[in-house]
């Protein structure tokens, strides 16, 4: 009897080489295997991403702050507007990476890039179409805004800059949903680190004139955003004609696909209104904080960069779970896309605890280290504080809501949002600032109860199980 071939125990990878694997770039067919090996290798790039998207995010108010109050109090305002370019890139991102996901788990690479191209297509014409009358009006939004008339003196330039120059932001999110769709997060870490390390660098210099650069004022921190995000946007296309082992756009892929084109805007369409009604809501509130004057302005600006500071890693970790569910739902298995987004969603929430606790003990320590103006230290601590008691709900509900728009269900969580932003928060914070002693501690309480309550009906929803059925 001829000897029988041994067969080897299998070793499943250590934590360690998990690690390095996500960080070098995985080949893992995200649709088998350990569930938590694979949202281990997707989420460790996408928080990483994240992570230096928020260092710079903490950073750039660091500068700014040495400006002055209306510096700061600008640069709020702006953002606030800028929201509305987040929404546009972050509902045409999540379904582009809702279709190229769905394509990657159906074992469809032709169909993957043409998805990604027609997304491409969509991002240039919403650049154009937001980026020119931002520039041309820019004054007059910021004194809609609330913005006084020594904060447009000061700050009209960065807002034309910031706001005219918003499409590389917007084509940044969108080329890095391509990659994240297609589950190469590694690159998309690596495109938005080049991106965020030359606007750190860049951030001093300009503002503050230092060596051969020319002296901008707060100008120079919009110079700083657009031409390091510009130049990692060229660098994106560059990486997309090369490919990966997963996705390539060949020159075949450059043409109008009006199929694929209707499908990617009707889902983008309420994918941008989901998010439009959730960063347009922070119009709302920084305009009631406006009403108690550029300190409470101030100290909510800098309050709210370090929540961003904790969130957007958070983000990483819910783009993982969309990208999860579209794959596992193209390749037939809704379970398996199911347990990822309960296991994400407890892995985000202990995250976001354990960040929310030590905000809350260490608030004033760490908003030092950006204001000793004793006008505005206050307002910042509190909000950090108060934001921080919503952490946990936050983080598990943004997971809930990305499993839908990764499902290509983006209109559940525009009616959840819909509800939870404006038909609540949105009221109780102008009756608790203005009808209660809470006065601006009320705009921060109300933002707390909304997201509770918008967890929970997120919570009761995907139990329900329709985004399972959702075809794209």
């Amino acid at each position: 009897m001829p000897p029988q071939p041994t067969i080897e125990a299998y070793t499943p990878p250590s934590l360690w080489q998990s690690i390095r694997e996500a960080l070098r770039g995985s080949h893992q067919d995200y649709t088998t295997g350990s569930l938590n090996r694979s949202i281990l290798l997707l989420a460790i790039p996408m928080v990483l991403e994240m992570v230096l998207e928020s260092l710079f995010a903490v950073v750039d108010v660091f500068w700014v702050s040495r400006l002055g109050t209306s510096a700061i109090a600008t640069v709020a305002l702006t953002e606030s507007v800028l929201t509305l370019v987040f929404a546009v890139g972050l509902g045409l991102g999540m379904s582009t990476t809702a279709m190229v996901a769905r394509r990657i788990g159906e074992k469809d690479p032709e169909g993957a890039a043409i998805a990604g191209v027609q997304a491409i297509f969509l991002g240039l014409i919403a650049s154009v179409a937001m980026g020119l009358p931002f520039f041309l009006l820019a004054p007059r939004l910021l004194a809609l805004m609330g913005a006084t008339p020594a904060i447009i003196a000061v700050g009209v330039n960065y807002t034309r800059i910031a706001l005219g120059g918003s499409g590389v932001v917007l084509l940044l999110f969108l080329n890095n949903a391509i990659f994240r769709g297609a589950g190469d997060a590694a690159i998309a870490m690596r495109l938005l680190w080049v991106s965020n390390i030359l606007n750190l660098i860049l951030d001093p210099c300009l503002i503050f004139g230092f060596g051969p650069f020319p002296k901008l004022g707060v100008a120079g921190a919009a110079v700083a955003t657009f031409s390091g995000r510009g130049i990692g946007v060229l660098y994106q296309f560059y990486r997309l004609g090369k490919g990966t082992e997963r996705l390539r756009i060949l020159g075949r892929h450059l043409r109008l696909r009006a199929d694929v084109l209707w499908r990617l805007i009707r889902v983008s369409i309420t994918g941008i209104l989901q998010f439009l009604v959730s960063q347009a809501s922070w119009i709302g509130l920084i305009r009631i904080v406006s009403l108690f004057g550029a300190s409470a302005l101030a100290g909510y600006t800098i309050a709210i960069r370090i929540v961003i500071f904790a969130v957007l890693p958070s983000w990483g970790l819910s783009n993982a779970a969309a990208t999860l569910v579209g794959q596992n739902l193209g390749a037939k298995h809704p379970e398996r896309a199911r347990s990822a987004v309960y296991r994400t969603g407890l892995w985000n929430m202990t995250f976001l605890g354990i960040v929310g606790v030590l905000f809350i003990v260490c608030a004033p320590q760490i908003l030092r280290l950006f204001t000793t103006d004793p006008a505005v230290l206050p307002a910042a601590i509190n909000c950090l504080r108060i934001f921080s008691c919503g952490n946990m709900a936050f983080a598990y509900g943004m997971v809930m809501l990305q499993a839908f728009n990764g499902a290509g269900d983006t209109l559940t969580p525009t009616y959840v949002n819909l509800f939870g932003f404006w038909i609540l928060e949105i009221p109780l914070a102008w009756y608790l600032a203005m009808h209660t002693r809470l006065q601006v501690n009320g705009v921060f309480v109300a933002v707390v109860v909304a997201q509770s309550v918008v967890v929970l009906i997120s919570v009761i929803l995907f139990r329900q199980g329709r985004w399972m059925r959702q075809k794209i």
